[in-house]
């Protein structure tokens, strides 16, 4: 067995709130291996984003590690976790983000010119990015020229263009209607399947979930694993 693209290691988040503190995570462990889509479920405020932000280091927990390719990264200092964001982490969030003054190689090349690549580089691999999934004739439309599906493709080019170790999603076909939301979810399951990136997605669909390799609830701050019936599109 492959060794883990993430581990999670007793991730606690605690909040300060008016009315006191409040735990929403309460040593939660996970693992993600490459091409593994791992699924996360549970009520809103239930804590899936908290823990996102967790894997994906936009947040520090309150205690636990964050493991990334076998390094801990969760206490190094801001500089070196916004390095490991743009080269290691792709995010998918449920509305697209995109720039609506940019067309679609350029929303897909702007996380990589931040990382430092030159232009030709980044819209070369924004190029090949959007091919991958379809949007070899979108290139040069603006998101207000495309519909809800194909913002949301070039969304998720964009998270994988600079071909990160892991991939994190929340909600990434929350927005979508259900035809569009299995043709956009068909696109990343193909995806990780044919890259090998893991992915771990927060999602209120359980169509979809059913898709997934594991599928794991968030329930009084802890993670239970669900039944899952892995299906190949």
């Amino acid at each position: 067995m492959s060794n883990p693209v993430l581990s999670l290691r007793g991730i606690v988040r605690t909040y300060t709130t008016g009315q006191g503190e409040l735990s929403v995570l309460k040593g939660v462990d996970l693992d993600v291996r490459p091409g593994e889509i791992v699924g996360l479920i549970g009520p809103s405020g239930s804590g899936k984003s908290s823990l996102l932000h967790a894997a994906g280091l936009l947040e520090r927990p309150t205690e636990g590690q964050v493991i990334i390719g076998g390094e801990d990264v969760g206490q190094l200092d801001e500089r070196a976790r916004t390095r490991i964001r743009l080269s290691r982490i792709g995010f998918v969030y449920q509305f697209h983000h995109l720039l609506p003054e940019f067309d679609a190689r350029d929303n897909v090349a702007l996380p990589l010119r931040i990382a430092g690549h030159s232009e030709a580089v980044a819209r070369k691999a924004a190029e090949q990015a959007l091919a991958s999934l379809g949007l070899g004739e979108r290139l040069l439309h603006q998101p207000a020229q495309m519909s809800g599906g194909e913002q949301q493709r070039v969304a998720l080019a964009r998270a994988l263009a600079n071909k990160p170790r892991l991939l994190l999603a929340d909600e990434p076909t929350g927005n979508l209607d259900p035809a569009t939301s299995q043709t956009v979810f068909e696109a990343l399951h193909d995806l990780v399947k044919t890259t090998g990136v893991a992915a771990l997605i927060a999602t209120h669909n359980m169509e979809l979930a059913g898709h997934m390799d594991r599928v794991f609830a968030l329930k009084d701050g802890h993670l239970e694993e669900r039944p899952a019936e892995s299906q190949t599109y």
